[in-house]
């Protein structure tokens, strides 16, 4: 339900559900940089492609450039938590494990969301039907990606503990989030990753001395604008609008529908079946994700 108690409106179930599918080729586009870019380069050319893209679509609009002098400490913490501590934990993670244990993982990101927010909050309290909707959530999508999800449990354990990491920074990150939402989402986007390049551009001169290493293939450098532009600039339009729209807790159910969403596009696209464990792990996300929504408690408790 959204901070007014209402469940999820359509408008909001559509671009969560477009937010997934663009976050469901994250995983694969960054499975592909990690063999040929350092994480913490890969984060910085993540982060700085998509800030300059919106940079270019804003054009100083929106009183940008004040904004961003005005609220700079502000952005500086959202993109630490949305953008730099979570990219680097995942990029660094995913050395080790493929993208569908990487994303089974993410998908943990609600359950953290909905236990921070019961403490940093007022209006989005925990309640049965959002911890049982994540639950189910969670285990469709194990069920979902199927002995996929397994690829990479043998890899070290802080390879696994780093995207759990990733997910509890979400998590702060959106509730964080809120306190935008008297800015348009493009603005928040733009401010967040604009921050999170300041603070990786040292790090990146630093550690990994960028001049040194080899360019990558043509096919490698496609994934890493394909990741910046699209998975990036795009989808966090989109996920601050959400969070304006509907609270921290339901943008966060995004990581429910990424896995998902990177089956169906294999079977719309690629000609791929659908099994039927994949079925039975759809229909447990979707009965998850209409517990969150509190819809259908609502009319359960109206008919009786």
């Amino acid at each position: 339900m959204n901070n007014a108690g209402q469940p999820i409106a359509p408008l909001t179930w559509a671009m969560l559900i477009l937010l997934g599918l663009i976050w469901g080729g994250s995983f694969f586009f960054a499975r592909i940089a990690v063999e040929y870019v350092p994480p913490l380069t890969l984060v910085l050319l993540r982060v700085l492609l998509a800030a300059a893209a919106l940079h270019l679509y804003l054009h100083a609009r929106n009183g940008l450039y004040v904004l961003l002098w005005q609220r700079w400490r502000s952005f500086i913490a959202l993109g630490v938590l949305n953008n730099v501590i979570p990219f680097t934990l995942i990029f660094l993670g995913q050395t080790q494990i493929g993208a569908g244990l990487a994303a089974t993982i993410n998908a943990t990101t609600p359950l953290w969301t909905v236990i921070i927010a019961n403490r940093l909050t007022n209006d989005e309290k925990m309640t049965v039907p959002k911890i049982a909707g994540c639950l189910l959530g969670l285990v469709g999508t194990g069920v979902l990606i199927g002995p996929a999800a397994l690829t990479g449990l043998g890899a070290p354990v802080w390879a696994q503990l780093a995207i759990v990491g990733a997910s509890i920074s979400y998590g702060f990150a959106a509730i964080l989030g809120r306190r935008f939402g008297d800015l348009p989402p493009v603005v928040t986007a733009t401010g967040q990753l604009t921050a999170a390049s300041m603070v990786m551009l040292p790090l990146v001169l630093i550690i990994d001395q960028p001049w040194n290493l080899p360019l990558p293939p043509a096919g490698v450098v496609l994934a890493i604008i394909m990741l910046a532009v699209v998975s990036t600039s795009l989808a966090y339009i989109l996920y601050f609008r959400i969070i304006r729209d509907a609270g921290a807790t339901n943008a966060s159910i995004v990581t429910l529908l990424v896995p998902p969403s990177a089956i169906l596009l294999g079977v719309l696209f690629l000609g791929e079946r659908l099994s039927l464990e994949a079925m039975l792990g759809l229909l447990l996300i979707a009965s998850g994700l209409v517990t969150i929504d509190g819809r259908l408690a609502a009319l359960i408790r109206k008919i009786n």
